[in-house]
């Protein structure tokens, strides 16, 4: 029993470490080719390289999170029921614009 888990580790792991090479690669060219195609034309800024544009994603990932731990019910990233998102419309109304009394009306959502 313990061999057999052994050997499925064994495998387990240099997969899981050739996905992640594979995601650093094909994640770089991604964003280096959204790059390359998007900035040079638009602001005159330089091309980048394949590491350049990892960084550029795991800079992105480390300032505005994603790639992970949502749905797990961390901070905002949970869902609102229908009674709090009714009440957040109406603070949103209230903030932006007025009361629900005066003159101007609420948006239409």
């Amino acid at each position: 029993m313990c061999v057999r888990r052994f050997i499925r580790w064994y495998f387990v792991i240099p997969l899981g470490l050739a996905a992640l090479a594979v995601f650093i690669v094909v994640g770089g060219w991604i964003v280096m080719m959204l790059w390359n195609w998007l900035t040079p034309a638009l602001f005159g800024w330089p091309q980048i390289t394949i590491w350049q544009g990892f960084g550029l994603l795991a800079l992105c990932r480390i300032l505005f999170g994603g790639f992970g731990s949502h749905g797990r019910g961390h901070g905002p990233s949970r869902h609102m029921t229908p009674e709090e998102r009714e009440r957040f419309r109406q603070r949103m109304r209230d903030r932006f614009f007025g009361r629900s009394g005066e003159s101007h009306p609420p948006p239409t959502l």
